[in-house]
């Protein structure tokens, strides 16, 4: 999970993660309102984080967001690469999104890390990133 740098919050277990991405908590702690990111529903990262933390497959999620919808509130916003999460979490305060661990560089800072069994962590796990 990552944030912008200057982003004042530590860390965010599953349960917060779960309530943020479901639009059910819309406010960090300071007020700030956070924006939520993801990729769209094919995205292999979607399909892991989804099932990892909201506990379902991103194909089940339209009825949710369509009856959310009605009471003013929109899914998380859409981007089509891990670049393009990169660059919009880093330049938009309240930000949160997630990418593959390897690409985490100094635009952003992380609060969590997600195993591929879906705990998260709040410190880094030991990477192999192999290009």
């Amino acid at each position: 999970m990552i944030v912008p740098r200057n982003q004042n919050i530590r860390q965010v277990d599953s349960s917060e993660l779960s309530l943020i991405f479901w639009r059910k908590k819309l406010y960090w702690n300071g007020g700030k309102r956070i924006q939520t990111l993801n990729y769209s529903a094919s995205s292999p990262l979607r399909l892991q984080f989804s099932l990892s933390i909201l506990k379902s497959a991103p194909e089940t999620q339209t009825d949710y967001w369509n009856g959310m919808y009605f009471h003013g509130i929109s899914p998380p916003l859409v981007v089509e690469s891990q670049e393009a999460m990169l660059r919009f979490v880093a330049d938009t305060a309240g930000a949160i999104g997630y990418i593959d661990a390897c690409k985490l560089d100094n635009r952003v800072k992380a609060l969590a890390w997600i195993n591929a069994d879906g705990s998260v962590l709040n410190n880094p796990p030991e990477l192999n990133c192999t290009p």
